[in-house]
């Protein structure tokens, strides 16, 4: 019997020995470091399955050019690098990787947090520049009794709620599919643009959808308060980058913590570099070495189900079973 072909679009750590191991004797593996369909579309038209990290957007016409693809398996969480309702009509299971980072991810937002609060980078900087002095970061206001506005509710949202409220923080959220008292993690529900106008602290949690791309624009910053701190270690498009950097210039919020910015990387120069109340991260958020094992893991483990005629077990477009290309 052949084996089935397997292409990996991109990845970004240094071994990919857990992939041969898992696919082994079931598949083999194409790896390409790409970041289009364009690039990787030769050796993907005849795959199997493809495993994906960043490289996308994966569109209709895309996968019409791939028409032995039975999975599309992300290695993340989110999937917005892949049209969904597209690969539903392809028959495509689409899966992702829904637990993998989820302390690792609330433990950065809560870093970044208390970060901006406590101006640990800026102070780093100008002791680095052999400045020893308190004054420069005024002013600095008590963490505890703050409020902390999560845009989401989600796995990772609800972790850092637990996280905030420990450190004294009063906890709101808005999020459109969840109801007051759905979870034992603390938080009270408020609208949207409640939530805008009463938090110190605004951490962004959705997912990247067209409903959510550039959410945080004018209008929503215009009615932050003037010392409102926006975190985002979601997604670097759901922020309007122009819109913050107006922002930021005529002072309307207090600062920013980013780890996903948009463009990624951020372009050297770029307006949001070498502001004192902005801290910036390479999408490191996700990372630990614990969170590596559970990453690389996930994406080819659900492509072996699939190939071996299971149902995968994080199924994003579930209405494609049934009438899925792998018979399920």
């Amino acid at each position: 019997m052949a084996l089935a072909k397997v292409v990996l679009t991109d990845y970004v750590w240094e071994s990919l020995d857990v992939e041969k191991q898992t696919l082994a004797g079931l598949a083999d593996l194409t790896a390409l470091q790409t970041k289009t369909p364009a690039e990787f579309l030769g050796q993907a038209a005849d795959c199997d399955a493809l495993l994906n990290t960043y490289a996308g957007p994966i569109t209709a016409a895309d996968m019409a050019k791939m028409p032995r693809c039975k999975i599309i398996a992300r290695y993340g969480i989110g999937v917005d690098t892949i049209d969904l309702e597209a690969a539903t009509a392809a028959g495509i299971i689409v899966t992702n990787n829904p637990t993998y980072c989820i302390e690792e991810v609330a433990e950065h937002t809560m870093a970044l947090l208390l970060s901006a609060a406590r101006k640990i980078t800026f102070y780093d900087r100008t002791v680095r520049a052999g400045t020893w002095a308190v004054p420069p970061g005024k002013p600095i206001q008590r963490l505890a009794g703050s409020t902390i506005g999560l845009v989401g509710f989600g796995n990772i949202a609800r972790q850092v709620a637990v996280r905030a409220a420990a450190f004294g923080m009063k906890v709101l959220y808005a999020d459109p599919f969840v109801t007051q008292g759905q979870f034992k993690e603390p938080g009270t529900k408020v609208e949207l643009a409640e939530l805008y106008k009463q938090a110190d602290f605004i951490s962004l949690h959705p997912p990247l959808t067209p409903q959510t791309r550039g959410m945080i624009g004018d209008e929503a910053l215009n009615s932050m308060k003037s010392n409102a701190v926006i975190i985002n270690c979601s997604r670097g498009p759901v922020i309007n980058t122009d819109a913050l950097v107006r922002a930021l210039e005529a002072k309307k919020i207090g600062g920013a913590a980013l780890d996903t910015t948009d463009p990624e990387p951020l372009p050297n120069p770029h307006p949001l570099r070498g502001r004192e109340n902005v801290i910036i991260n390479p999408h490191a958020a996700w990372y630990s070495e614990q969170a590596m094992v559970g990453l690389q893991a996930g994406a080819p483990s659900e492509v072996k189900r699939v190939l071996s005629g299971e149902w995968p077990l994080n199924v994003v477009n579930k209405g494609v079973k049934g009438k899925s290309r792998a018979g399920l």
